[in-house]
C-alpha cells in the first residue's frame, strides 16, 4: 500500500501541503491542467524552489490581483464550481468534504447555519487552489493511505476577517476535535484552518511515522520564514506492508425505532461522505413489539467524535454503544486494466498469493453512465481483463 505521512513539526497549511507533495514528485504540468479546469480568475500560479533554514524546498504561491476584493463564497458556491470543473470524482468528493467540514466548523464558531456561512478567507481563490491543489496532487502520486504526526499549532494570536484571534484559531480548533495536537514556542499560527480541514479530512490516523519503504521525500515551504524552526512541512511518501496485520477500529452502534428510512439512508450518506469505513443497518424487534434499525458505523478511532455528532444530527438516537474492535486486512494495492468501455482499477487483495480483486465500483459506474450500458457488464469486463492479464 501506498502511503503519504506528513511530518508537520512545523504545522501545517493548504500551500505546504501541495508544495511537499510537487517536492516528492506529483507532476507540475496535470496539477496546473487540474487548477486552470476550475475556471478561476485574478491570480497567477507560481511554484518556486526555495531554501528556508538551509533546506531545499518548494513554494506553491497563489498572488491575487486583486486580494482585497476576494468574494465571499457558500458552501452552495463551491459545490456548484465542482460540478462544472472536470475532475474526477474522487477528486471531487473528497474536495467536497474538505470545504463541508470548513463549513460545519465556521457554523458551530459563528453560531450560524452550514448554509449561511461565508467562507472569507478560506473561500477565496487561493484557498480553493490549495484544497483542490492537494487532493489532486495525492491522486496524481497514486496514494491509497494518508497519514499524520500530531499537528502543531503555534502560539500567540492571528489576524483574520474577524480581528485578532487567539492561535489556534477558533474555527481550526472545531477542526481538531479528536486529533493529537500540541502549541510550540513559534510564535505566530503555524497550523491554518485550510490546512486543518484538508489533514484532518483526509488522513486515516495520527500519531508516529509508520515501518514504511521510502520511495520519495517532500519538502513544502510556507509563506513566511520561520524564528526558532524552518516553516517547512515534510511528506514522506513510501510503502507500508499490511500483510495481515491487525489493527484497531472503532465500532459504533445505536438502536431506532422512530426514524424514517430515507432519514436513515441520509445518515448513512453522511457518516460515508466523512470518512466511515463502512456503515451496514440490521433490521431489529425493540420493546413493545416495535420493529426498528441497528445502525452500526465502523471508523478509524480518530474519526469517532466526527461519527457521533453526525449521528446525533442526523437521528433521534438519545445515545451511541462504541468499543473498539480488533481486524485483519488483506494487503491491498491497485491495478488498472483496459476495458472496451475504458480504464477501470482493480482492488487487488493479497495474502500469500492473490486472495481476491474486484472492480472499483465509482469506474465502473462512470463508465456506465457515460456509454449507457448496464453496470454489471463494465464489471464483468473489467474482471475479464484483470483475468486475462493474469494469465499472460
Amino acid at each position: 500500500m501506498k502511503v503519504a505521512y506528513f511530518d508537520c513539526f512545523s504545522g501545517a497549511a493548504g500551500d505546504m501541503i501541495v508544495g511537499s507533495l510537487i517536492d516528492a514528485g506529483a507532476a507540475v504540468p496535470e496539477l496546473r491542467k487540474g487548477l486552470t479546469s476550475l475556471g478561476l480568475d485574478g491570480y497567477a500560479l507560481f511554484i518556486d524552489s526555495v531554501k528556508e533554514h538551509g533546506l531545499a524546498a518548494t513554494r506553491f504561491r497563489v498572488d491575487l490581483s486583486e486580494p482585497n476584493d476576494q468574494p465571499y463564497r457558500h458552501l452552495s458556491d463551491i459545490t456548484r464550481l465542482l460540478e462544472r470543473a472536470p475532475l474526477g470524482e474522487s477528486v471531487r468528493k473528497n474536495v467536497h468534504r474538505i470545504f463541508a467540514r470548513l463549513a460545519e466548523a465556521e457554523a458551530k464558531v459563528h453560531g450560524t447555519s452550514v448554509d449561511e456561512v461565508h467562507f472569507h478567507e478560506v473561500g477565496a481563490v487561493d484557498a480553493m487552489l490549495d484544497v483542490v491543489g492537494a487532493v489532486l496532487a495525492l491522486e496524481l502520486l497514486q496514494i491509497d493511505r494518508v497519514l499524520c504526526s500530531p499537528l502543531i499549532t503555534g502560539s500567540g494570536t492571528v489576524q483574520c476577517a474577524h480581528g485578532v484571534l487567539p492561535v489556534p484559531a477558533p474555527a481550526t480548533v472545531e477542526l481538531l476535535d479528536g486529533v493529537p495536537f500540541s502549541s510550540s514556542d513559534e510564535a505566530g499560527e503555524l497550523l491554518t484552518p485550510t490546512g486543518a480541514a484538508v489533514l484532518t479530512t483526509l488522513a486515516d490516523g495520527f500519531g508516529p511515522m509508520p515501518t514504511m519503504t521510502l520511495e520519495s521525500v517532500g519538502y513544502g515551504a510556507g509563506a513566511r520564514e520561520g524564528a526558532s524552526r524552518p516553516n517547512l512541512l515534510r511528506v514522506l511518501i513510501g510503502r507500508i506492508d499490511d500483510n495481515g496485520d491487525a489493527d484497531e477500529i472503532t465500532v459504533l452502534e445505536t438502536n431506532l425505532d422512530d426514524v424514517s428510512p430515507e432519514v436513515v439512508g441520509r445518515c448513512v450518506d453522511r457518516l460515508l461522505e466523512e470518512g466511515a469505513l463502512d456503515v451496514y443497518t440490521v433490521p431489529i424487534h425493540m420493546k413493545k413489539s416495535r420493529t426498528g434499525v441497528l445502525l452500526t458505523v465502523l471508523c478509524e478511532h480518530t474519526l469517532r467524535g466526527r461519527m457521533e455528532r453526525i449521528l446525533f444530527a442526523e437521528t433521534t438516537t438519545f445515545g451511541i454503544r462504541r468499543h473498539s474492535a480488533s481486524r485483519v486486512r488483506l494487503r491491498r494495492r491497485f491495478e488498472t486494466v483496459s476495458t472496451p468501455f475504458g480504464d477501470v482499477r482493480i482492488k487487488v487483495g493479497e495474502r500469500d498469493g492473490v486472495v481476491t480483486a474486484s472492480p472499483e465500483y465509482e469506474d465502473c459506474k462512470a463508465l456506465a453512465d457515460r456509454h449507457g450500458v448496464a453496470l454489471r457488464d463494465i464489471m464483468s469486463a473489467a474482471s475479464a481483463a484483470w483475468a486475462a492479464g493474469r494469465s499472460d
